[in-house]
């Protein structure tokens, strides 16, 4: 259903050297009675994985299928009966929408305000022009046909009356595969509250929300796999680890082609019909909601580091962690304050 380019966030349960003996002691103690519960399958084109705790299963991979088969029937591109789908055709001019594609367009429509006008789920038609949409393409597009299919993008072009949402042009559609990922992880992490589960790490696609320990009172620890040279070359880990919350990253240097010499990203920039030409390779966000964390990640793509920390320093609740090329193209890093907190220790 959806992609996007990610950097390997990965689920480990070892001892945290944070928590103090007797405060470790006393969780794992509690923790300790509760049984583990690992759910897993294909969603959106990728896989879920949902690890929690309690004393007894609350929740089956039946009831995870059956909460992301109502997202996909609203908001998968590829499904043809989707509603998404039904709005995209050209002789349709209007959908009503279902709570959660409600919720989606309404952050959608924020987040444009808030990128000015970078995060815009328009961008469809030119997504599938560079060939990163669900059709196959012959050749990479040229400058007339970018600007052909840029009359037809713009959230202006978007007429949005809840439950209502309608296209001002037949040749309009739109792609939420920046947000509805993210927004699928908060879902899931809220059902899996509703049964009273307040120990869980929730993952789809690379995207993650968590909250709680594991059995032995740890926080859940996940590490962000990055290139340790120009290569790209995934030689270096990150281990962080949160209380509670979500982590999503996006990248460049797994979801491209090339056109010869020319490396073709995924991150197209919906006011020029081009990629975006940014040093930065990856960026991984904390944020309190993954839906968030997901719209900010790919408007992060289109930053310097400087300008991702001083949009990151202006808001609560959101902390950044930015691997880029400087100058003379070597691979650095650079993080916000507060997620300097998230790191458990550093590798070499």
């Amino acid at each position: 259903m959806y992609f996007k380019s990610w950097i390997l966030l990965s689920i480990s349960f070892f001892g945290l050297c944070s928590i103090t003996a007797a405060r470790a002691e006393q969780a794992s103690y509690s923790l300790k009675s509760l049984r583990k519960t690992v759910l897993s399958g294909p969603a959106q084109g990728t896989s879920y994985h949902i690890t929690y705790f309690d004393t007894q299963e609350l929740v089956s991979k039946n009831d995870i299928d059956s909460v992301l088969k109502v997202i996909d029937l609203s908001m998968s591109i590829y499904n043809p009966s989707s509603t998404i789908s039904l709005f995209n055709k050209e002789e349709r001019t209007a959908v009503k929408l279902d709570r959660h594609f409600q919720k989606v367009v309404d952050a959608s429509f924020r987040y444009n305000r808030i990128t000015k006008g970078i995060f815009d789920i328009t961008v469809a038609p030119l997504v599938q022009l560079w060939g990163f949409g669900p059709k196959q393409i012959k050749h990479f597009p040229d400058s007339n046909e970018i600007n052909a299919t840029l009359a037809s993008v713009g959230m202006d072009k978007l007429i949005w009356k809840a439950p209502y949402l309608k296209k001002s042009k037949p040749n309009v559609s739109i792609d939420v595969n920046g947000i509805a990922q993210g927004y699928s992880v908060d879902v899931l992490a809220k059902f899996l509250e509703s049964k009273h589960i307040k120990n869980y790490i929730v993952e789809l696609g690379g995207e993650m929300r968590v909250k709680g320990r594991n059995q032995a009172g740890e926080f859940f620890k996940i590490g962000v796999e990055r290139p340790a040279s120009s290569h790209n070359q995934l030689l270096k880990t990150e281990v962080v680890h949160i209380k509670s919350g979500a982590l999503t990253t996006a990248g460049n240097f797994e979801k491209y082609m090339m056109n010869g010499k020319q490396k073709i990203s995924h991150h197209v920039n919906p006011l020029t019909g081009y990629m975006f030409s940014s040093p930065v390779v990856s960026v991984t966000v904390y944020a309190k909601t993954a839906m968030e964390a997901d719209a900010l990640d790919n408007y992060f793509m289109a930053l310097t580091p400087d300008e991702i920390l001083d949009f990151v320093k202006k808001r609560k609740n959101l902390e950044v962690y930015i691997i880029f090329n400087n100058e003379k193209g070597e691979i650095e890093e650079k993080y916000s304050k507060g997620f300097s907190n998230f790191f458990l220790k550093k590798t070499i």
